[in-house]
């Protein structure tokens, strides 16, 4: 599950976010400083940072933070900091979301910003996991997540999904899926095979009919495209 600092001096608006964002593991921070500290020592994937708080200013923060890591940030700003928005893209803020929030729009830029940041090689992988743009598979906890969003998977799609994610380019045939998979004789492989790799991209792929990461190499068999 990724990890996502949010630092708003109003506690309200933390607990809001929180809520929102509850399929995360959340970090509350309510100053700038407190924000550095908590970025030092936790996993953070992604920042949500408010611009005007006590102490150290989501700016001054900001421009720390760039000196040391390239996490994406999304300024929660007002309407009336249009100039402090500009400042902050220009310091290195990928985002702001202005107040209130629409929460629909609050995912839909933390997915964003999220999925981009993974998809160009961002963070660390921890060991045991396996990754592939927003595709992230925790072996020890046997758990898969889409952009940081739990994906429930039958047995069989996970052993598929593990086996593909292992040898990232290696095209497994039907036959040599089936024989890892289930562990018997391909009898009835090729079609066994595609109806879980199918059922595979309608909960992976954000367009199954235009599969980005499970692929078909046609007469040889499947592959985990390799990042770019």
């Amino acid at each position: 599950m990724y990890h996502i600092l949010v630092c708003d001096d109003e506690r309200d608006i933390v607990s809001a976010l929180k809520i929102y964002l509850r399929d995360y593991t959340v970090h509350e921070a309510y100053t700038g400083k407190e924000a550095l500290n908590i970025l030092a020592r936790e996993p953070i994937q992604l920042i949500l940072l408010d611009i005007m708080m006590p102490e150290m200013d989501g700016i001054t923060a900001l421009a720390h933070i760039r000196e040391t890591s390239n996490v994406p940030v999304i300024l929660l700003t007002a309407k009336s900091e249009d100039s402090d928005k500009v400042l902050g893209l220009d310091v290195g803020a990928d985002d702001y979301i202005t107040k209130p929030f629409n929460p629909v729009e609050v995912l839909a830029r933390v997915r964003s910003q999220l999925r981009r940041y993974l998809q160009l090689g961002g963070g660390n992988i921890p060991a045991g996991k396996l990754r592939c743009g927003g595709i992230e598979l925790d072996d020890e906890a046997k758990l898969v997540t889409l952009d940081g969003e739990p994906v429930a998977l039958t047995p069989k799609e996970y052993d598929i999904l593990h086996l593909l994610m292992r040898s990232p380019g290696k095209v497994f045939s039907p036959a040599e899926i089936y024989q890892q998979v289930w562990q018997e004789m391909p009898l009835s492989a090729e079609r066994t095979v595609a109806v879980h790799i199918r059922h595979l991209r309608e909960k992976l792929e954000h367009d199954p009919a235009e599969p980005r990461w499970l692929k078909v190499v046609w007469g040889k068999g499947y592959k985990m495209e390799v990042e770019k």
